[in-house]
């Protein structure tokens, strides 16, 4: 199997025979599901070839994940790290399986309660960043101050790194949030991708595990309810093998029944999510152009990729339509 060497782990683990899939969808980490028999496991490693000191820091998702699942928040419990690496070629680690259901097909939907699904979805978040960073072990898990700067240099210079066309309107996009940066409130535990498919839902619509803790960090709290709002209104599910946005399902509610939801569960002020949700836009704009980069190399395969690239200009104008208040 590519990128995981049965045997070798095999022999690092003292186990019985192994066998191992690995799971489709993920864009960043390789993720594997292991077993010996008798127990189950889900092993994260670095994708084959360069390795980006945030993104792919293993140590980094291993700590975020004990110190989440000892707070109590619904995540899989890790359950070693290595960072030796003869043994997989990468650091990895392993977490416990957890059951559930991801939803990335508009298929997936029918006679399901979506309003209320998408009400528990928002609820995690808040619960997330309710947390204290520093009463769960966090509080040195990065810097709240300054965050807002930080990720639209951050996302800019990951925009210049992937391009291969011209993108009209990007780079007044990306000038006008550079100019009006929000301070930010207090910091909180930040998940940075934080959307239904990368949730695991058990049979009663519960929360069972939030996945892919790549890019967490301490932050600005309203970063993340912008995104999955900009998510939630983008066709990024399929349907009949066609992008399609959640918004657009019977009974998904309102982006602002989502944002009033939020406030009502976090007691956080969402008054003004503008240019939040332009700054969203925009880094969403700039991972769909690395995935459409990485298509166009020949470096990614798989269903949907083909489409990617065209969901960026409408990120695009959205990101400059919400700084100018819609």
């Amino acid at each position: 199997m590519k990128g995981l060497d049965l045997e070798k782990l095999q022999a690092y683990l003292d186990s019985p025979p192994l066998t191992g899939t690995m799971f489709a969808g993920g864009r960043s980490n390789l993720t594997y599901a292991v077993t010996d028999g008798a127990n189950r496991w889900v092993l994260r490693r670095p994708p084959l070839g360069h390795v980006l000191p945030t993104a792919h820091d293993m140590a980094r998702e291993h700590r975020v994940l004990s110190a989440l699942s000892q707070a109590g928040f619904p995540v899989p419990a890790p359950v070693l790290l290595c960072d030796d690496l003869s043994v997989l070629g990468a650091p990895f680690y392993l977490m416990e399986h957890v059951d559930g259901t991801i939803y990335r097909d508009a298929t997936q939907f029918d006679g399901v309660d979506l309003r209320a699904l998408t009400f528990t979805l928002v609820d995690t978040l808040a619960d997330l960043h309710s947390l204290d960073p520093e009463k769960i072990g966090l509080g040195d898990f990065g810097k709240p101050e300054g965050f807002n700067a930080r990720q639209a240099r951050r996302w800019k210079q990951q925009l210049d790194a992937s391009r291969s066309r011209e993108l009209p309107g990007i780079e007044e996009l990306h000038a006008r949030l550079a100019a009006e940066i929000p301070a930010g409130g207090p910091g909180a535990v930040v998940h940075g991708d934080f959307r239904l498919d990368n949730v695991l839902i058990g049979g009663a619509l519960e929360v069972n595990a939030v996945l892919d803790w790549e890019m967490s960090t301490l932050g600005d709290p309203l970063s993340d309810l912008a995104l999955m709002l900009v998510y939630a209104g983008r066709p990024l599910l399929f349907k009949d093998g066609e992008p399609f946005a959640p918004i657009d399902l019977p009974g998904h509610p309102s982006l602002n029944e989502m944002s009033t939801r939020y406030a009502e569960r976090s007691g956080r002020d969402v008054s003004d999510l503008h240019w939040y949700v332009g700054f969203a836009a925009f880094k969403l704009a700039v991972i769909l152009e690395g995935v459409h980069y990485r298509y166009t190399k020949g470096q990614t395969v798989g269903a949907g990729f083909d489409n990617v690239g065209a969901m960026v200009p409408a990120l695009i104008e959205q990101g400059h339509r919400a700084l100018e208040g819609h």
